[in-house]
């Protein structure tokens, strides 16, 4: 069973030590002294063998129906010899983010024989840093405007069906049982819409789910603002989901300012049992992001290279119902981990049946 109630998490996400009689500056150096793969635990069963030649694609898309550029970029791992179609991730960047951003993950993805399509939001991406900081605020507030955030998802669905149209290259090659929804922060809020977040407009219920997505990755989701009953804006997210977070992740932006308390309570409103949570011990709200000056120290890479592996051993849990390869993945990375995923039990769906979307 995962961890998921108030007594058994609210005390892992404030304590301090990382490792009996070392603390996370001194494990950090140390760790890096020795070299980051000290750390890395084999590779995951899902992922299969490690890939040498992934590729780097970029798309300057367009949706003709809302005139939105779809920038995306896709890590896509090295096929030679390989005859099974990739599970495929679709990763939603951060406020102010962009394609090219969390390129750690990308690269280890598909290094490791999963595909991942980063879609870049044209109304939130890194334009919002430039122009007159005067009007940042402003920017900042369209950016995270409830029209804006129904539009990013429209983004990901486009980038989807681009993806996968039956003309192109990559169609037959992707997995269409392992498509996974990933994003970090607003991408993360995105990443809940798409897979069954909704909200109450009107006396109707509005959602944009998505249901080619059958798992999904949430990286230091932020509440839903605005919003006060969370358990009704989650209720009908249920496919297995991992959530990653830190116990120093808080938001800190002009207008806008959510805890940590705020990613954990995220985490217990998901009503479906197939759900685990990480959380490392140390880290900001940014340390996911590419950035490294001053974000975390000598333990920023280590986090980057632990996420990345955490969502590889989590797609074999979610899709083969093996929980060893997250097990062996505690175990390596438990120096740096306030509170470790528990593995939980996925039940086969018949043949031929379809999610509701």
């Amino acid at each position: 069973m995962p961890l998921n109630d108030d007594a058994s998490v609210r005390p892992l996400v404030t304590r301090a030590p990382v490792a009996r009689g070392c603390d996370r500056r001194r494990f950090g150096a140390m760790v890096l002294a020795a070299g980051v793969d000290v750390l890395l635990p084999r590779p995951s069963a899902a992922a299969g063998p490690a890939s040498e030649e992934p590729r780097i694609i970029d798309f300057a898309w367009v949706d003709p129906a809302r005139g939105r550029s779809v920038p995306a970029r896709l890590y896509w791992p090295a096929t030679s010899g390989r005859k099974a179609p990739v599970p495929l991730i679709v990763f939603s960047h951060g406020l102010g983010g962009s394609r090219t951003g969390y390129s750690y993950l990308g690269d280890g993805w598909s290094a490791r024989g999963t595909a991942s399509l980063h879609i870049q939001h044209v109304g939130s991406d890194q334009t919002l840093w430039q122009g007159n900081p005067l009007l940042l605020l402003d920017r900042l507030d369209g950016a995270a405007d409830e029209r804006e955030a129904i539009e990013r998802t429209r983004d990901v669905r486009f980038g989807l069906d681009r993806l996968l149209d039956r003309g192109g290259p990559f169609a037959a090659a992707v997995d269409r049982r392992r498509i996974v929804a990933a994003g970090h922060s607003y991408g993360a809020n995105t990443t809940l819409i798409l897979t069954g977040a909704q909200v109450v407009r009107d006396g109707r219920l509005l959602g944009e789910r998505d249901a080619r997505f059958s798992a999904s990755i949430v990286i230091s989701a932020p509440p839903f603002y605005g919003e006060t009953d969370l358990a009704s804006v989650l209720r009908s997210v249920d496919v297995p989901t991992l959530h990653v977070t830190t116990t120093e992740d808080t938001i800190r932006l002009p207008g806008r300012y959510s805890a940590v308390q705020d990613r954990i309570d995220i985490f217990q409103a998901i009503p479906t049992p197939h759900k685990a949570l990480v959380v490392f011990q140390g880290g900001s709200h940014s340390v996911f992001t590419d950035r490294t000056l001053r974000n975390g120290g000598p333990l920023n890479p280590l986090i980057k290279r632990a996420t990345a592996e955490a969502a590889l051993a989590f797609l074999d849990l979610a899709y083969r119902s093996d929980a060893a390869p997250l097990e062996a993945w505690s175990a390596v990375w438990k120096p740096i981990l306030a509170a470790a995923p528990t593995p939980f039990s996925v039940p086969a769906r018949p043949a031929g049946r379809k999610r509701q979307a």
